[in-house]
């Protein structure tokens, strides 16, 4: 039960750091980046939560997102990508789980 607490802990309850690491090679919608998600780092998102996730992103200045019209579909698409902010956040907070695993690691 904690490993599958810890699991849940540092994948769906951080999705923003997963999301944000797959903008950061392109910019992507929401379905897009589910799919990504699941292919890339192996867990399954429910698809309302990373749309709150990418809204509340948003919200804090870590993602901009613009529309774009796809060919014969009859609505637009709404891309994220991630901003300066959203990148430094991001790395900030992969550094500290490096430090956090280098701290929790047995000497030797």
């Amino acid at each position: 039960m904690a490993y599958e607490r810890l699991v849940e802990k540092i994948t769906r309850e951080n999705l923003w750091l997963y999301v944000m690491r797959l903008l950061m090679d392109r910019p992507m919608y929401a379905y897009e980046i589910r799919e990504r998600i699941s292919e890339e780092f192996g867990f399954e998102p429910a698809t309302i939560t990373v749309y709150v996730v990418l809204y509340a992103m948003e919200r804090e200045g870590l993602l901009s997102s613009f529309k774009e019209e796809s060919a014969g579909k009859k609505v637009a698409r709404r891309y994220y990508r991630p901003t300066e902010k959203g990148i430094e956040t991001f790395r900030r907070g992969v550094d500290l789980l490096k430090e956090t695993a280098r701290r929790l690691s047995p000497p030797g």
